[in-house]
Order: structure tokens, then sequence, then C-alpha cells
């Protein structure tokens, strides 16, 4: 079967890479004797579409094109899919070795090591011992917890729309948000997708770990123009207050909210486990003294303190 499968991937490789023009369905299944095996249509496209996401997993480029009968047809072009020839000294060596320790998440270190693997067969230079003694001793790592990293990342490279339920943090439950995703960044520690939310036709910015259930493709093309640079964690700094002018006086237990204190302009001790902060005041700010729950009182402005038990309460009655 595994053999099958390979010489079936093959095959549709070459076809894709191939041809001068975008190919249909029709033609790839007439051109492949496996494709011409499959029981029914259903059990064709279900096959096809499998083996299109696996090239594409192999790092295939391949593009989908509408054509003048009114067909989708697919091609790889061969530009797209022929690299340089890659040179690399001792040290750009070292950096792409300590690059691919980075990732904790399981499928991207296959990955990442993988392509280290590609590289080394082709000639790239191993890392020095006295490097890898110089620098053991801190090793990077970015952190994925959210089960939607993986989903949301192919949908971005492939330029798929994608469908998830999404909880607000001043909502008690969640609703569905059908998203054209851009890019993914990670900032203090969480990760953020930014992309166009198709219902509200305007960027969004949405935190993963808000993202419940599972984030599902939907067919089609993008309707709204990707920006040439998204800038994720500029969006979320004028959410979170980074870019504020005005200040906020909180109440903070001791010993909790390290990201708050991380920030604050002033810390002074109150006494019975309990501190006093003044932060930067911006858009965005009540959402997250939120999630520090009771750990956190907003003495003063008003609006900010108000909007907080607003959201409170809102949570209280789902």
């Amino acid at each position: 079967m595994a053999i099958a499968k390979a010489e079936r991937l093959m095959n549709l490789a070459l076809c894709l890479l191939g041809t001068r023009r975008p190919l249909s369905k029709r033609e790839l299944r007439g051109s492949i004797e496996a494709y011409l095996e499959a029981g029914s249509d259903d059990s064709f496209n279900r096959m096809f579409e499998r083996d299109k996401d696996d090239l594409r997993e192999l790092g295939l480029v391949i593009e989908t094109v509408d054509n003048l009968d009114g067909e989708t047809g697919y091609l790889a072009r061969r530009d797209s899919n022929r690299l340089p020839a890659i040179t690399l000294d001792a040290e750009e060596a070292a950096a792409l070795g300590l690059a691919a320790k980075v990732w904790q998440q399981a499928r991207l270190a296959g990955a990442a090591s993988g392509a280290l693997q590609k590289l080394r067969a082709a000639g790239m230079p191993e890392a020095e011992d006295s490097y890898e003694a110089q620098h053991s001793a801190l090793e990077p790592r970015i952190p994925v917890h959210e089960a939607a990293f993986e989903p949301l990342m192919l949908a971005c490279r492939d330029r798929r729309p994608v469908v998830f339920d999404y909880r607000k943090a001043n909502a008690a439950r969640p609703e569905p948000r059908h998203v054209e995703p851009w890019t993914l960044e990670c900032w203090r520690g969480h990760w953020y997708l930014a992309g166009w939310d198709r219902d509200r036709g305007a960027e969004r910015v949405f935190r993963l770990s808000r993202i419940t259930g599972r984030v599902r493709s939907r067919a089609g093309s993008f309707t709204a123009p990707v920006p040439d640079v998204v800038t994720v964690r500029e969006t979320v700094e004028s959410w979170a207050g980074e870019t504020a002018t005005r200040s906020a006086r909180i109440r903070l237990r001791t010993d909790c909210g390290y990201p708050l204190r991380s920030r604050a302009q002033s810390i002074r001790e109150l006494g019975d486990g309990w501190d006093e902060l003044e932060i930067p005041y911006g858009h965005g700010l009540d959402a997250w003294l939120v999630e520090f729950g009771p750990d956190v009182v907003v003495l003063e402005p008003a609006d900010l303190r108000a909007d907080v038990l607003d959201r409170l309460r809102a949570v209280a009655k789902g």
C-alpha cells in the first residue's frame, strides 16, 4: 500500500510539473492509472485531495487556477519549485541548527529535522563542537500548546479560508468566525492569528487560546487582498494598551500577575497581600485585566473599572 501511494504521488507530481497549462481533475484522472481504478467520483475526489495535500506537505508548490471552461485547474510551475544552489558557511549552518531546535511542537520538530538532513546531504557543513558547547547552556523554545496552531499554519501557507468557533474575553459562549488567515505570530507567550474576518468585513486578530473546537478548511479563494506587511504585534499591542498615553491604577495580589508587573510604571506595596500598580491604559486593557479574575481590582479611571465589571458580569451570567 505504501509503495502504491508513493507511486501515485510521484505520478501526480510529474503530471503537474510537466504541463504548461493547468490540468483539470478530469484530465488528471485520465492520466494516472491509480485514479482510473477509483471506484467512484467521490472516491477519486477524496484520493486526489489527500494526494494534493500530501504533495504540498512535501514542499511542492501547487497552483489552483480557474480556466475558461469553468473547471478548476492545477499545475506546479518549475520556476516556483526550483531552488538555487545553496552555499552555507559554518556559522550559517550553526544558526540553522539552532533555529531547528526552537520548535517544541512535534510536527514542526520533525519538519525542521528533515530539512537539516536534506541540507547536510547537499553538503552543508556540520556545526563545530566548540559552538555547540558554547551555546548549549541556553536553548530557545517556542511553545505551541494550541491545537488550532497546525491547521491555521497550513491554511496560512496554502491561502485557504477557515471556520472556527471563537470566544471573546467578555463572551460567555463562542461564536463561529469565517476568516481568511494571513499569518501567525507569537507575542508575550501567546499565539495570534491575523486575517480577514468575512462576517465583519475587516481585518481582525485572534488569540489562538480562545479558539474552541476544530478549525475547518473551506474551499474557494481569498476575497480580500493580503497586505504586504501584516502588523500582528502592533495590533495586539494597541489592544493591550502598549501604545497608550493614559495610565490606570490597579490593586494586584502579591506574587500574582507577573505580565502586569513587567509593564508597570510603578509598584507600591499595600500590605495584607496586595500591591498597587500604575500601568499603561489603552484600548483592550479591560479584556486583559478580566483574565486575572479576582487577583485584580481596578481603582481608576472610572470608565476602565466599569468596563471590567461589565465583562465580569457577562461571564458570570453565562
